[in-house]
């Protein structure tokens, strides 16, 4: 293998890389809440569509929601990122004032049963990955979301050492402008592993809860809720493909600016 072929092949995969990150963080891409092994995964969509009008896509929720009686998974997508305890408070769980600790899963009439946390870190014009965190146990659901936190953490350091690796293996004649894009992104993804590490971040864009339709109506007249999307009842975790939207799709559903500085730790 020459020289030159092996620098075409490293610029290839750097760029893979921010391609892959890119699509991720703009919500294009979308990924099974909980995947596991055999068969085709992520059949069912919750989320708009790309280049899909808000206001269209919002106008049909109510329409998604089960039966009356007939538990579903739904994704319930915010207004704008929350932390733990308050993404607790919204499933109905625990008091945003009460001390840790005191979750109830089923302590009110409109509790959900939570199975996946988005997270997601608010940058000024700066795309940010959704990452996409099971939550597990059946007590306190502030500490299950804060293991889910710090697991999102865990995630963008990854991030951060792969696209770090995928920087030094460029050649040396290397366009300038995939070392930047990949220097970028090792970046954003260090300032997201930052703000994940504070158990305080306001990262959390949207739920997976499973609950029945008086309970996904309550939620949905929460005025911290933007949208509650249900998928049938009977669906199965892995049968999920989620596209949360976010808070700067106003209109359309497009890729976020990407043009802003990334805070430096």
């Amino acid at each position: 293998m020459t020289t030159r072929l092996r620098a075409r092949l490293a610029v290839a995969a750097g760029l893979l890389v921010v391609l892959a990150v890119a699509a991720y963080a703009a919500g294009g891409g979308f990924r099974p809440a909980a995947p596991d092994s055999g068969g085709p995964v992520g059949s069912v969509r919750l989320g708009p569509d790309p280049g899909q009008d808000v206001r269209t896509y919002l106008a049909g929720l109510p329409a998604t929601l089960p039966p009356a009686g007939a538990p579903a998974p739904a994704l319930v997508q915010l207004t704008r990122p929350v932390g733990v305890r308050d993404a607790a408070a919204l499933a109905g769980s625990v008091d945003p004032a009460a001390p840790a600790g005191s979750a109830d899963r089923s302590g009110s009439a409109g509790s959900a049963d939570v199975a996946t946390a988005v997270f997601r870190v608010p940058l000024t014009r700066v795309q940010t990955a959704l990452r996409f965190q099971p939550v597990t146990g059946t007590g306190d659901l502030v500490a299950a979301l804060d293991v889910a936190r710090a697991g999102a953490a865990h995630a963008a350091d990854a991030d951060a050492a792969r696209a770090d690796q995928a920087v030094a293996a460029l050649a040396p004649d290397a366009p300038a402008d995939a070392r930047t894009a990949l220097a970028r992104r090792a970046a954003v993804a260090r300032a997201e592993q930052r703000a994940l590490d504070d158990p305080g971040c306001t990262c959390v864009l949207a739920l997976v809860v499973t609950a029945d339709r008086a309970g996904l109506e309550a939620l949905s007249r929460d005025d911290g809720v933007r949208a509650v999307q249900a998928a049938p009842p009977g669906t199965r975790p892995r049968d999920l493909a989620l596209s949360p939207l976010l808070p700067e799709q106003t209109r359309t559903v497009t890729p976020p600016a990407d043009d802003g500085p990334v805070p430096a730790g």
